[in-house]
C-alpha cells in the first residue's frame, strides 16, 4: 500500500532538484556498517574494554530477539527486531532513549504469504536518512516502510506483491541503503514481461514519496539469495554502488539511474558480504561457498576494477584476470570484512579473527575465538574489534601486530548474528534475547551533539537524460496515476522538474515480445482508467526536447473481473510439445510460471512443470490495498491416489489451497505463524470449486478467513468448508492464484476465475 504524497506531512522545499526539511540526522550511526559503509568508526571516544552483562560497563538492556544491527541518531537508537516464538510472533521497529534504553515508539508487523523457518527473522537493519531523519526499514518478508522520527508511518510497499520479490526459508534480507533521494533495496524478483524470470534486482524508490525511479537487473540466473548492501563510490563523474548479488557476482550499478555497469563472477552461490574498496581502483570481495574455479569453499579475493565510468554497451563482464590476489584461507558466508590501516580482518566460518595484508592477500594471522560463526560481522573503534559471535559471547581484541591479543571475552547468553553499533562513548549488541547497551561509565551516558546536514549544491549543468517516476506503476480499473518527469545532467544528478513541459504518449518498445498497450487514457502527465478498462499492460514514453524517458504498468484486476482463459491464443509449443499460451500478461510473473491450454474441450490455466525453482508458485493478479472481496475458481490436480499437487487461492494475504497429497484445506499465511485445516479428500483430475473471502470482526482487528470447496458438478454447499479465526487478521492484501507440484511431477489446473466484492 502507498500512502499518496499529497498525504505525507512533509515540508518539500524544491530547489534545483534537492529537498530540504526541518529534521536532520546528519551525524550517528545511521546505518549498520557506520558513517563510511564499512564498519570502522573514526571517532577517538574512549570505549569500554568489557561488555559483561551487570557489569560496571553495562548500562541497559532491552528485550527482543534481534539478529542485526541497531542504528543511532539524535540521542535515538533504532532497531529492527521481533517479539515471540510461533504463531504470535511480529516484526518489529524498535524507537529507544539512548541514554536510558527506555522504550519510546514501535511499529510492529506480521509476516505474510512467505516461507520464513525457524524464527530466521529480524536479519537486517533499520536505516536512518540524514537529511530528513526518517527511518527506513525492510521486513523479513519484503515490506518496505518509511518512518519519521517520531514513528509515523509515511508510505510502504509490499515488494512481493507489486514486484513478485521471492521469499526463502533462511529469511535473510539485509539492511536498505541510501544515497541522495533515493533508498535502495534488492532481492529476487520474478516481476513480468520482460522481468518476469527470476533475477536479483535492484530497487530505487524515491525516499520522500516512495514512488520507484529505477529498477536494475545486473546479473544472470540466481542460484541463491543475498542480503549484501550496497556500497557507494564515484566511478569517474558518475555515483556508483557495488553489491554482491544472488547469482554470485560482485556488481557496480549506476546508483542515480540504476544502469547496470559491470560485473565480476565470484562464488558459484549467492554472495552475502559486503565489498570493501581499496583506493579507486581495488575491490575487496569474501564468500564462503564454492568458488568458481575450484572445488574449495570460500575465498578473499581483490580484484582490479574499472577507474573510468565505461562508454559503449554495458555491463562489462570483468575477466578472471581482473584478480589481483586469492586467499583460500578466508571462508565467510555471510561476515562482511573490515578494513583497517592496510589490513584486512573477517570472522570465518570455523570462527577465527583473520588477518590478511590488503596489498598482497597474504595472511598475517588468525585467532581462534569460538566454535564457528555465523552473519555476525565485526566492527572496529577505539583501536579495539568488538567481535560478536554465534556462540553467544562478543570479543574484544587488538591487533598487535603479527599476532591478535583478546582483550575479554563477554558472554551475552545468547547467539549473536548482528554486528556491534557506537554511538558517542557507548557500543551496542543486538543478541537473539535482547538489545544491550555498554559504556564507561553506567551513570553518564553521552549524547554527541548534532551536525547540521549539509546539501550538495544544486547541478546547474545541461540536462541530458531523462528519469520518469514512477518507472514502474500498477492501476485498477477506474484509478489514474500521476507521473513525475526529472531532467538529470550527464552524471544522473537531478536538475529540474520538468513534468510540465513534457508530453506522453503510449509506447512499444522494439524489443518486446509482447507488443501491448495499457487500457488508459493520457491526460497531460496523468494516466487515468475507466471502471471498465480490461487488464493488460504497456509502457509509456515521456518526451521533452529531443529527449524520452520511459515507464511501464499495468492495469490488475479488480472487483468484477473474470478470466475463463478462452479468449486467450495458444500457438506456442511447450517442452511436452503441446500447443500452448500464456495467461495475462498483466498477472504478475505469471507468463514464466504457467501455461493456457487445452484440456476436456476447454481453456484452462496449468502451471509449468519445466523449471524447478518454480515448483511453488504464487502469482497475484490485483494491487496490495484491496480488501472486502470473494475470490473464486475451478481448481484440479493431475495424478493419481498417491501422488498429487496442491492448488489454492490468494485472498487478503492468506493462502488458501487444497493439498492433495494430504488430503486437506488448508489455511496458511506463513506456515509457523497461520495453518489451519480441515480434512477433504481430493480425488485427482476431479474438478472442484473453490471460493475464499476473508471478514473483518466490527473491531476493525480481528477476523475470520473462511472457504468452501465442493465438487464442481455438485450443488455449493450452504456451510463453509474451513473458517479460521484470526485476533489481528491482514488488513488488506492482492488476490492471487497458488500452485505447488512437488518435484515438479504433477501439474495443477485453474478455470473460471471470479473476483467479485463481497456482499
Amino acid at each position: 500500500m502507498r500512502i499518496p504524497a499529497r498525504l505525507l506531512p512533509v515540508l518539500l522545499v524544491f530547489a534545483g532538484g534537492l529537498s530540504v526539511s526541518p529534521a536532520q540526522a546528519a551525524s550517528g550511526w545511521l546505518n549498520w556498517r557506520g558513517p563510511d559503509q564499512n564498519g570502522v568508526s573514526k571517532s577517538s571516544v574512549k570505549l569500554p574494554d568489557t561488555l559483561a552483562l551487570n557489569g560496571p560497563n553495562h548500562r541497559w538492556s532491552f528485550k527482543a530477539h534481534g539478529a542485526g544491527a541497531p542504528v543511532i541518531a539524535d540521542g535515538r537508537v533504532y532497531a529492527f527486531g521481533f517479539y515471540g516464538e510461533t504463531t504470535d510472533l511480529e516484526e518489529a521497529l524498535i524507537c529507544l532513549d539512548v541514554k536510558t534504553g527506555a522504550k519510546l515508539w514501535e511499529h510492529r508487523f506480521r509476516d505474510y504469504l512467505s516461507d520464513t523457518t525457524y524464527n530466521r527473522y529480524g536479519i537486517g537493519a533499520p536505516l536512518v536518512d540524514a537529511e530528513t531523519g526518517n527511518i527506513f526499514v525492510e521486513s523479513t518478508w519484503g515490506q518496505l516502510m518509511a518512518f519519521t522520527r517520531d514513528g509515523k508511518l509515511l508510505w510502504e510497499r509490499s515488494m512481493v506483491e507489486e514486484f513478485g520479490r521471492l521469499t526463502f526459508p533462511n529469511g535473510r534480507t539485509g539492511s536498505l541503503a541510501i544515497d541522495g533521494p533515493l533508498v535502495i533495496t534488492d532481492g529476487i524478483t520474478a516481476n513480468w514481461g520482460a522481468d518476469g524470470p527470476a533475477r536479483n534486482r535492484f530497487y530505487a524508490f524515491d525516499k520522500r514519496t516512495g514512488e520507484l525511479a529505477w529498477f536494475s537487473t545486473p546479473g544472470i540466473e540466481p542460484v541463491d539469495s543475498s542480503f549484501a548492501t550496497p556500497v557507494f563510490g564515484n566511478l569517474g563523474d558518475q555515483r556508483v554502488f557495488y553489491a554482491g548479488t544472488g547469482c554470485g557476482y560482485v556488481v557496480c550499478i549506476n546508483a542515480r539511474t540504476g544502469e547496470p555497469v559491470w560485473r565480476f563472477h565470484l562464488s558459484l552461490a549467492g554472495v552475502n558480504a559486503d565489498v570493501l574498496l581499496l583506493g579507486n581502483d581495488t575491490l575487496i570481495g569474501v564468500h564462503g561457498k564454492e568458488n568458481v574455479d575450484a572445488t574449495s569453499m570460500g575465498r578473499l579475493v581483490a580484484i582490479k576494477i574499472p577507474t573510468e565510468y565505461p562508454k559503449g554497451p554495458k555491463p562489462l563482464v570483468l575477466p578472471a584476470t581482473a584478480e589481483i590476489w586469492r586467499n583460500d584461507e578466508f571462508t565467510a558466508f555471510s561476515s562482511s570484512p573490515l578494513l583497517v590501516n592496510n589490513r584486512v580482518y573477517s570472522t570465518v566460518a570455523t570462527g577465527s579473527l583473520l588477518c590478511a595484508d590488503a596489498t598482497t592477500g597474504k595472511t598475517i594471522w588468525q585467532e581462534k575465538l569460538s566454535p564457528d560463526q555465523l552473519h555476525a560481522s565485526p566492527a572496529y573503534a577505539d583501536g579495539k574489534f568488538y567481535i560478536p559471535m554465534q556462540n553467544g559471547s562478543v570479543y574484544v581484541v587488538k591487533d598487535a601486530g603479527d599476532k591478535a591479543t583478546v582483550v575479554s571475552t563477554n558472554p551475552l547468553g545468547a547467539p549473536c548474528l548482528g554486528a556491534p553499533s557506537f554511538y558517542g562513548d557507548a557500543v551496542f549488541v543486538f543478541t537473539k534475547e535482547g538489545l544491550h547497551c555498554f559504556g564507561p561509565k553506567a551513570s553518564a551516558a553521552s549524547v554527541p551533539p548534532s551536525v547540521a546536514f549539509v546539501p550538495p549544491a544544486p547541478s546547474t549543468a545541461p540536462i541530458t537524460q531523462l528519469q520518469v517516476v514512477p518507472a514502474e506503476f500498477a492501476l485498477s480499473p477506474g484509478q489514474a496515476q500521476t507521473f513525475t518527469v526529472y531532467g538529470l545532467d550527464a552524471t544522473g544528478r537531478r536538475v529540474r522538474d520538468v513534468t510540465s513541459e513534457a508530453t506522453f504518449a503510449k509506447f512499444v518498445p522494439p524489443t518486446a515480445l509482447v507488443k501491448s498497450e495499457v487500457d488508459a487514457e493520457i491526460v497531460g502527465h496523468v494516466v487515468k482508467t475507466t471502471a471498465t478498462a480490461k487488464l493488460s499492460a504497456g509502457a509509456l514514453q515521456a518526451k521533452w526536447n529531443t529527449l524520452v524517458g520511459n515507464t511501464r504498468g499495468r492495469i490488475v484486476a479488480g472487483p468484477g473481473y473474470r478470466e475463463t482463459f478462452a479468449n486467450l491464443p495458444l500457438g506456442q509449443k511447450n517442452p511436452a510439445g503441446e500447443d500452448v499460451g500464456f495467461p495475462p500478461l498483466a498477472w504478475l510473473g505469471a507468463r514464466v510460471k504457467w501455461h493456457v491450454l487445452e484440456q476436456g474441450g476447454d481453456k484452462v490455466l496449468a502451471n509449468r512443470l519445466d523449471v524447478i525453482l518454480f515448483q511453488r508458485t504464487m502469482n497475484f493478479i490485483g494491487k496490495p490495498e484491496m480488501k472486502n472481496y470473494t475470490l473464486e475458481a475451478d481448481i484440479m490436480t493431475d495424478g493419481n491416489r498417491r501422488s498429487m499437487s496442491s492448488v489454492g487461492l490468494v485472498n487478503q494475504r492468506y493462502l488458501i489451497a487444497m493439498a492433495a497429497n494430504s488430503r486437506i484445506l488448508e489455511v496458511t499465511s506463513n506456515h509457523e505463524r497461520v495453518k489451519e485445516s480441515v480434512p477433504f479428500e481430493a480425488a485427482p483430475n476431479t474438478w472442484y470449486r473453490l471460493k475464499t473471502r476473508v471478514d473483518h470482526d466490527a473491531t476493525g482487528t480481528g477476523g475470520v478467513v473462511r472457504a468452501k470447496l465442493w465438487e464442481k458438478a455438485k450443488p455449493e454447499p450452504a456451510a463453509w468448508t474451513i473458517e479460521v479465526r484470526q485476533p489481528i487478521v491482514h488488513a488488506h492484501g492482492a488476490p492471487g492464484v497458488f500452485a505447488f507440484s512437488p518435484q515438479s511431477l504433477k501439474r495443477v489446473f485453474i478455470d473460471n476465475l471470479s473476483l467479485t466484492a463481497n456482499e
